[in-house]
């Protein structure tokens, strides 16, 4: 008789990875290893690839970090779809991501939104003197080209026709789909996997998430601060439109704003 179950056997490897990323509860040393390989994937990105080529283009290196989050946060999205035809024969959402069964009714969803915009908005903007101290107090070393506390320190020196190019490319990206990709990976699928160590879920969750943007890691403690309402409220609430509102929603805000700026010639 042909024995049919060798398929089976050379596959038990992949299947070993996918009933590990997709168990309901992570390990500690698993789920930091899967928030912070992100952000130094983003970083190699950046050096070895996006960077480069922007330099070549005589554009603003915002932009460059923009081609490197989509390099790495792209991939990242089609991997959880990816996870989702494993489990269920299609790409879907549906058993990797958690938080999605929208608990909270519209209005009040709606206000706890809003709350969190302004809140995200003016903390963060209050929160640049804190950046700044710490990058001149411990990050100086720092090789990226336009590091600094400062929000326009990524496009200074630029024509306004290369700043406005750059911003409208950005745009969509930066100021939505990335920070989707992000809430989505970040808080509906690694923060409910931790779920076992109770209120310290939301804790670790916001810390790993700000540690991973090692490309800015004098913004780490402004990020906890600001970020930490929405993942707690995601958590306490088990609906991830909190956070998905409130990051693409301040994100889209402010990258609207700092776009119409530009092309209104109103940056210094």
């Amino acid at each position: 008789m042909v024995n049919t179950d060798i398929p089976a056997t050379k596959g038990i490897r992949p299947n070993r990875l996918v009933e590990m990323l997709l168990a309901d509860r992570h390990s500690l040393p698993l789920s930091i290893t899967l928030h912070l390989v992100p952000g130094a994937l983003v970083v190699a990105a950046y050096l070895f690839l996006a960077e480069p080529f922007v330099r070549a283009i005589n554009y603003p290196v915002f932009l460059a970090w923009a081609i490197a989050l989509v390099i790495v946060l792209a991939p990242l999205q089609f991997g959880l779809f990816w996870l989702g035809r494993k489990r269920t024969g299609r790409y879907t959402l549906r058993g990797v991501v958690h938080y999605i069964d929208r608990p909270i009714p519209r209005g009040k969803l709606t206000a706890i939104i809003v709350g969190l915009i302004v809140w995200m908005t003016v903390v963060s903007l209050a929160l640049v003197p804190l950046d700044n101290v710490v990058f001149d107090q411990f990050f100086t070393w720092i090789p990226f080209e336009g590091a600094g506390g400062s929000a326009t320190t990524y496009i200074d020196g630029y024509s306004q026709s290369q700043l406005v190019i750059t911003m409208l490319i950005s745009l969509p990206l930066t100021g939505f789909t990335l920070p989707l990709i992000e809430e989505i990976y970040f808080r509906g699928f690694l923060m409910p996997r931790i779920a076992h160590v109770g209120v310290g879920a939301p804790i670790l969750n916001t810390v790993l998430f700000s540690v991973y943007h090692f490309w800015a890691p004098w913004t780490v403690l402004s990020k906890i601060i600001f970020m930490f309402p929405a993942v707690w409220l995601v958590w306490r609430k088990r609906d991830i439109r909190i956070s998905i509102g409130m990051h693409p929603g301040t994100a889209l805000l402010m990258a609207t704003v700092g776009t119409i700026a530009i092309i209104l010639g109103a940056t210094p």
